[in-house]
């Protein structure tokens, strides 16, 4: 049931770069199943409050421009050419969509062997890219992400963004297809964690989805 509802999320996240008007997708667990590393509150406002709003944002700056009839992707490529309203709102919307399918309530997943060699030939170690993306969260000032892409080459990197800007945007200095996001605003982690974001960030791993992460690094390196 659990794979069930995961695919059935991937697949109307990947809807979103076919259609417009924009719609949030369910989350495929409960706002209570990640407690221990992100208690329940957090997960709820967070959905229901903050990402809810990016959409519809989204939906209102995009009213009655040519970019209604874009794709998502469409418009985060151009985001140069976006007024700040969509731009951040395009962002915050396909950030979230990625946010709530790299995390689980299922124990002890495991990536790829494939993408687990890529790691290891990127970083060194799982240990090691774990600390650079840790680094690239902790070291980002006010609020953004960390980022795992992969870049035209097919080639992995970690990267971090401001506000709600994502590696798919042409204003960003390191291009790529995010295959994992580390949301650190501190919507995402405050009630649990206060400033203590370090600790938001080592809890992340007890419940990150590498089995859409996998899927998500041999849906990009097939299309290089």
């Amino acid at each position: 049931m659990k794979i069930m509802k995961i695919a059935a999320l991937s697949a109307v996240f990947a809807a979103q770069f076919a259609f417009a008007q924009f719609k949030q997708t369910p989350l495929p667990y409960a706002y209570n199943a990640l407690e221990g590393s992100i208690d329940a509150q957090t997960m709820e406002i967070h959905y229901s409050k903050h990402a809810a709003a990016y959409v519809a944002n989204l939906n209102k700056a995009i009213a009655g421009t040519p970019q209604e009839k874009q794709t998502l992707f469409q418009i985060l490529s151009q985001a140069s050419k976006s007024t700040p309203a969509v731009r951040n709102n395009a962002g915050g919307h396909y950030n979230h969509e990625l946010f709530w399918t790299m995390l689980t309530p299922e124990k002890n997943t495991q990536p790829s062997a494939k993408l687990a060699k890529a790691i290891t030939e990127s970083f060194g170690s799982m240990d090691a890219f774990k600390e650079k993306i840790g680094k690239a969260g902790a070291e980002r000032f006010g609020s953004g992400w960390a980022w795992l892409s992969v870049d035209k080459n097919g080639k992995l990197f970690v990267s971090s963004t401001p506000n709600q800007d994502n590696p798919l945007m042409d204003v960003v200095e390191e291009k790529g297809t995010p295959i994992l996001g580390i949301d650190v605003w501190e919507h995402a982690y405050y009630l649990k964690y206060q400033n203590k974001r370090a600790d938001y960030l080592s809890a992340i791993w007890n419940v990150l989805n590498w089995k859409s992460v996998s899927q998500r690094y041999e849906d990009a390196i097939s299309k290089k």
